[in-house]
């Protein structure tokens, strides 16, 4: 078996695995102990969903990004930069424009039964009406109010990839100096004691700009905002440079105990100084600040490490089970958020504990995803899109 299919197989885990944590935490926001402007809040809420929420939404898209670097890496090496641009075209373009417009008056129709509920009324009908009635109001708002802003910023990152690729093509001793250069500090950064927390400092640094703690979710607008398009890009960056690295992937996924260390202390300094984003004026505002984005970027690096490593040593032969998930998971993902809503706004009232609802509403979701696979894509042109042709495999990666 060659190392290729060993990495397919458990990024293949690692992918799926981000996208179904995408499904529980956006199922977990109606039970926020505050009201955070989610469609609904559930009468049961938990400040365990905060820390939840803070924690995983480190992590789960940065990794989401590098991943899609290292197998956009993969691609361009085995197909070529045309067939790599043809690729993109139909797996993000597709499901951005295509997704929009079907998911957009679900979402509404989500969000104003969430409210009539909050009310003590809600109905399905004048929220389906309403939902439709927001597509005509286009071009306003066009492309903009979803979750698949992310697909969005993935085809800018890769749009600018390929550009650099294109111009380092006919430079090529700039090219030699600036692989040879990046590789070198990644080794670094990955090998030496310290490189978590160097590796910490730029992340943080976005992070300052954000307007919230934590990383921002830019659904408002399709103008890209610098801070999250450098740390998503960094994080694609980072997994394109990793592609046929071995040792300098193994050193990233190298778990010791000051790496764990440096985990625990960031994870309790970004949970404890949380809090004071909604003090800002204490007089130890900037600091507390500035130490919580530092807190944040590391535990974002080391989550993405520990989780690639655990990975690595569970799913590292080839599974049937992986590959049925994997398969999916892009679906899933894209498909989940209308459901997800509309499953809270009809749990809210209901008097159970608040982990059943969430587990209820997760299970449920995925369910109802599957076999909507199974009916409107396994059999049709849509594979192409969410699937691929055929198996999955190292000559067909499945990319994101």
């Amino acid at each position: 078996m060659t190392t290729a299919t060993l990495r397919l197989d458990y990024l293949d885990a690692l992918r799926a695995f981000a996208l179904i944590l995408g499904v529980v935490f956006h199922a977990g926001l109606s039970f926020m102990p505050v009201f955070i402007g989610w469609a609904v809040m559930d009468i049961n809420t938990s400040p365990a969903m905060g820390i939840f929420s803070l924690i995983s939404h480190s992590f789960r898209m940065p990794l989401f990004f590098l991943i899609a670097g290292l197998f956009t890496h993969m691609s361009l090496q085995k197909y070529g930069i045309r067939t790599l641009i043809t690729s993109r075209a139909l797996r993000l373009g597709v499901p951005f424009i295509g997704g929009w417009f079907l998911l957009k008056p679900l979402l509404v129709s989500g969000w104003v039964m969430g409210a009539q509920s909050m009310r003590g009324d809600a109905s399905i009908t004048a929220g389906l009406w309403q939902g439709l009635k927001s597509l005509t109001e286009l071009p306003a708002g066009i492309f903009t109010g979803t979750h698949l802003w992310f697909l969005y910023y993935l085809m800018l990152v890769t749009g600018i990839t390929v550009v650099a690729i294109t111009v380092l093509k006919r430079m090529p001793l700039l090219e030699k100096v600036l692989t040879a250069a990046g590789r070198a500090v990644m080794t670094w950064l990955c090998c030496s004691r310290v490189g978590f927390i160097l590796l910490s400092l730029p992340v943080a640094c976005c992070l300052w700009w954000m307007e919230h703690w934590g990383l921002d979710t830019p659904d408002k607008s399709l103008w890209p905002d610098l801070p999250l398009l450098l740390l998503y890009g960094g994080s694609f960056l980072m997994g394109w440079i990793f592609y046929q690295q071995d040792t300098l992937l193994c050193s990233f996924m190298q778990i010791t105990w000051s790496k764990v260390g440096w985990l625990v202390a960031c994870v309790l300094g970004a949970v404890s100084l949380s809090g004071y984003e909604m003090v800002p004026g204490h007089p130890y505002y900037f600091w507390f600040k500035a130490g919580f984005v530092v807190c944040y970027a590391g535990m974002m690096w080391m989550l993405m490490a520990l989780l690639m490593a655990g990975c690595k040593t569970l799913f590292s032969r080839p599974s049937a089970i992986i590959r049925y998930v994997s398969s999916r998971a892009y679906w899933l993902y894209l498909i989940h958020l209308p459901i997800v809503v509309w499953l809270q706004v009809a749990f809210a009232e209901l008097p159970l504990h608040w982990l059943i609802k969430l587990g209820s509403i997760t299970l449920i979701t995925l369910a109802v995803s599957v076999v909507l696979y199974n009916l409107v894509v396994k059999r049709s042109w849509l594979r192409m899109v969410f699937a691929g042709a055929g198996k999955p495999t190292a000559d067909k990666p499945v990319t994101g």
